[in-house]
């Protein structure tokens, strides 16, 4: 078996689109029998292709077997697994041997032409039946045709499959994955009629000016074949162009297929026809005539235990997730999905780049030295690997753009790749992000530029040098890395795309986090990522990065993104006269949208109903008039809240009728009651219902309930992106080593004074990080106010020159015993950051335990709500409440210490800390995405500042 060539893989038929045909076909998924080889030299020759296995063990297929216990997983994102010494692999290389037996289907052996098809296997496999070489295969997430016509027995068929974990492939297929060999697509028998059809290629093109459709269609068939299209009176011969008169246009917005079949006398294929035209004009991305924006994500394919194994169920939840979040397009990063997503993408509606299955990065730390892009040698390979994409996938109408593949630097291969392509099919446009000259492409494509430069892009000139470049629509194929707390600064991208006509939108990296799940020896489960497997090399927890986790449970930064891109904005007036509604679909009007609003004062619904909108086209905006109800006189002790909202007014395949489309609020807050002081005692171990530490000045208790603090904190404990160095900040250390330089994770605090003041107690502090002389000095005053509660009024002021910007600025308690919950007035229900806000609402918002902080697989700082006016934290022993007199403040409640968060590297290691841990933030940072782009950006950033809080701590 040679696994170190430059060429395709030998013997298969040339590649044909995947057709729902009536022709037979017999599955040969399920278990096999399986062994496992530590080598390729090490692997018997023992005529093991017919051999006995009765020592073997079993298998299921489809899996990759280091999920199935034979072996490990391994994860790496960029750095290869072994040496790069193109196109050899390493002898250290796992052979897995499959067999099954199987006698054929009477229907299939009645054919006079039999096919084996293998939709997807990694890295490369020899394929024999009955003692008979077939061929091998390269092209991992690709299909392969044998013809088995002579080879195939009517019973007792010995198929025998050896399959290599790494190969001359792999050199193509480094794409930010677990490495998970096997046969883990499905195993076919196809059984070909006399008069069958081999192959159809149909292009639905729709005319915008005239609402008129033509079908070109290529048919390769062994007898005459018609094409008909019932809805369309259509019944002709099928070749050459067809019109077939006024259609409803295919879009992802109103995703409208029409049934068809490409008839032989033997054989019916069934195909869904969308009518759609792509197009650039005028450096914007035009389908159907208009523009269009891609609010997309790059999707993987994974599953917690199963891997890349593909469920249609799943899928189709998973595209119904995506769709209620406003998604519409879906990058295919790194290589085609299963043939079946693709229907999916039709149905559900959804603009599609589909991506070929290639990707070299590994030569990135070489400095591209013996890229296959750019060797002669490969060529074959790489136009194999495009036209095996192209040709299985091109009757969808969801696909818009052919990718050539991903970080793959530049080359005369990937040229050539765009060439065959663009002249096979040029209904369809194409992408690559690594030509950013944009020479062969007719988009331009690029990844986690920063704002400004997106900025920049949108705003240059068509004219001048680079003009080709210069004349094509901007896309950002991925942005705001969705790794752990974050990402932060997608409202700030979002708000260039709706500003400049020429850019297109961009794809969320990425949707799913790929965490590879275990049962641990106690048998719960738990995550792992990278080096969780002994692998010598790896990278760690950065394959966990996701709008979702790897059960598909949204994450916060997907409520954010549905928000930033929401199909309808919504603008109150600060009067509450009108409200603006601005329509961002891009073909469909209003007319299937239904508004509501409500008035909400101290939590209690004072009035609501529903408005009649206007005619409201695409990309139009219409001015609603809202009712005298919303704005009538009324007095608020917290808030007077205007909410309004547009839903879905009927049901869809993808949500219930009333499903949010977006929504808009005015917020009256209520100046708030400042209680009278409380006659009591203070001195310095108590001041009505607090009780002090005299040594340390902090509190002790709130009317015998135990909490500990306030102590002044400026650091938090490191986010992924935190941890991670922005492309904006290349040469500094990451935050998170500024910080830990500087001392934040360590203050010292110094009692300066405790001091009774008339009533009062007044607390002097200085809390400072070793080694340096910067510090925060703190001024607190307690003032008592019943017999259960205190006012507290502290102020804060930075003292000597800090070397970095803080993570936050607040004031933590603690509690005994871990949280029971939260009541809060103020944004949420999710956590919100100051540039990871967009979806949080004013409300008064009820949070279980569970809810207050996210359950990231490594462990850093999440749970942040903003705006809080009000909260009542519950407790093992007790509840108290903390209400501000002035400004907001921002509200984390976690079970879990910040320095436990730090030095943990698993969530299912963390301790029970049996506390209850409280902040209360003046400021605080935003949290970027520096794990992949910019970091944090200026106007979210925080210097170290003064800063004051008045708020009222009452025992409930």
């Amino acid at each position: 078996m040679d696994i170190a060539t430059t060429l395709p893989g030998r013997g298969a038929l040339v590649p044909r689109a995947r057709l729902r045909t009536d022709r037979p076909a017999q599955s040969l998924d399920g278990r096999w029998r399986f062994r496992v080889s530590p080598s390729l030299r090490g692997a018997p020759d023992d005529g093991w292709q017919r051999s006995a296995v009765a020592e073997w063990g079993d298998i299921q297929v489809p899996g990759h077997w280091n999920l199935q216990g034979y072996g490990l997983p391994a994860y790496s994102n960029v750095q290869m697994p072994f040496p790069i010494d193109p196109p050899h692999p390493p002898d250290a290389n796992p052979v897995g041997d499959y067999r099954v037996d199987f006698d054929a289907d009477p229907e299939i052996w009645d054919t006079p032409r039999r096919l084996l098809r293998f939709d997807g296997i990694e890295s490369a496999a020899e394929i024999w039946l009955n003692g008979v070489s077939l061929g091998t295969t390269r092209g991992s997430r690709l299909t392969h045709e044998f013809d088995i016509t002579d080879t195939l027995l009517a019973s007792g068929n010995r198929l025998a499959v050896r399959v290599t974990q790494f190969s001359d492939a792999t050199y193509l297929e480094n794409q930010d994955m677990w490495w998970l060999p096997g046969i883990f697509r499905s195993v076919t028998v196809l059984g070909e009629p006399v008069g069958a059809v081999r192959d159809v290629f149909i292009q639905a093109d729709f005319d915008p000016e005239t609402g008129t459709g033509a079908v070109q269609i290529d048919v390769d068939a062994a007898a005459p074949a018609h094409l008909v299209i019932p809805e369309l009176d259509i019944d002709v011969a099928a070749s050459g162009t067809i019109p077939v008169g006024s259609v409803e246009p295919w879009s992802a917005e109103r995703p409208r297929l029409y049934d068809a079949q490409v008839r032989t006398a033997a054989e019916s294929v069934t195909l869904r026809i969308g009518f759609r035209r792509v197009e650039v004009r005028d450096a914007q991305l035009l389908v159907n005539g208009a523009p269009i924006m891609l609010r997309g994500v790059n999707r993987h394919e994974h599953r917690a235990r199963q891997g890349r194994v593909h469920d249609t169920d799943v899928v189709r939840e998973e595209l119904l997730l995506m769709k209620r979040h406003h998604i519409n397009a879906v990058r295919t990063s790194h290589y085609p999905p299963h043939p079946d997503v693709l229907d999916l993408f039709d149905e559900l509606g959804f603009w599609v780049i589909d991506e070929c299955d290639l990707e070299t990065h590994g030569f990135e730390y070489v400095q591209w030295r013996g890229n296959p892009s750019a060797d002669p040698r490969w060529r074959e390979a790489f136009d194999d690997r495009m036209q095996r994409t192209v040709h299985r996938d091109k009757n969808h109408p969801s696909v818009i753009m052919w990718s050539l593949g991903n970080e793959s630097h530049a080359g005369a291969n990937l040229e050539a790749m765009a060439r065959w392509a663009k002249g096979y099919d040029p209904s369809r446009l194409i992408h690559y992000e690594g030509d950013h000259a944009s020479t062969y492409v007719d988009v331009y494509s690029r990844m986690y530029a920063s704002h400004d430069e997106v900025r920049a892009i949108a705003e240059e000139q068509q004219a001048g040098e680079d003009e080709h470049r210069r004349s094509l629509p901007f896309i950002l194929c991925e942005f705001a890395h969705a790794m752990g707390t974050g990402p932060g600064g997608m409202q700030e991208y979002w708000d260039l795309f709706e500003a400049h006509p020429r850019l297109a939108g961009g794809f969320v990296w990425e949707w799913i986090e790929q965490g590879i799940e275990v049962d641990g020896p106690d048998g719960s489960a738990r995550i792992l990522y990278g080096g969780d497997f002994g692998e010598d090399v790896h990278d760690g927890n950065f394959v966990i990065d996701g709008l979702v986790d790897v059960h598909r449970r949204p994450r916060p930064g997907l409520l954010h993104y549905a928000a930033v891109i929401a199909p309808v904005s919504i603008e109150v007036d600060a009067d509450r006269s009108a409200a603006t509604i601005g329509n961002r679909y891009d073909t469909l009007g209003l007319a299937e949208v239904a508004l509501r609003w409500a008035r909400t004062v101290d939590g209690e619904v004072a009035a609501a109903g529903h408005l009649i909108a206007p005619a409201c086209g695409p990309r139009e905006r219409v001015v609603v008039a809202l009712p005298e109800e919303a704005r009538a006189e009324g007095r608020a002790s917290q808030a007077d809240v205007l909410t309004v909202e547009a839903v879905t007014s009927e049901d869809s395949v993808w949500a219930a009728a009333g499903h949010l489309l977006g929504s808009g609020q005015q917020v009256d807050l209520a100046h708030a009651d400042v209680p009278p002081p409380f006659e009591a005692v203070a001195t310095d171990t108590e001041a009505g219902a607090a009780e002090f530490d005299p040594v340390t000045g902090r509190l002790q208790a709130l009317a015998g309930l135990r909490i500990s603090g306030p102590v002044v904190g400026v650091w938090r404990a490191p986010t992924d992106n935190d941890r991670d160095v922005g492309d904006d900040e290349p040469g500094l250390p990451s935050y998170a080593q500024r910080w830990r330089a500087a001392g934040m994770d360590r203050t010292v605090t110094r009692l300066l004074g405790i001091q009774p003041d008339g009533g009062t107690l007044v607390v002097r502090s200085r809390t400072g990080v070793p080694i340096l002389d910067c510090a925060v000095e703190a001024r607190m005053r307690w003032t008592p106010l019943s017999e259960t509660a205190v006012r507290l009024d502290a102020e804060l002021s930075p003292s000597g020159p800090w070397p970095t910007e803080w993570a936050r600025l607040g004031l933590d308690f603690e509690l005994e015993g871990n949280p029971q919950g939260v009541d809060l007035v103020g944004e949420g229900p999710m956590p919100s950051y100051p540039d990871l806000r967009s979806a949080a609402r004013f409300g008064w918002w009820r949070l279980d335990a569970d809810a207050l902080t996210i359950d990231h697989v490594r462990p850093q700082e999440s749970g942040s709500r903003m705006g809080v006016r009000e909260a009542v934290i519950r407790a093992r022993d007790g509840a108290v409440r903390i209400r501000t007199l002035g400004a907001s403040f921002a509200l984390t409640v976690s079970r879990h210490s910040r320095r436990a968060l730090d030095e943990t590297p698993h969530n299912w290691q963390l301790p029970d800390e049996a506390r209850t841990f409280v902040s209360v933030d003046l400021a605080q940072s935003g949290v970027g995405s520096a794990t992949c782009g910019p970091g944090v950006l200026p106007q979210h950033r925080l210097s170290p500042r003064a800063a004051a809080v008045s708020v009222v701590l009452e025992r409930l």
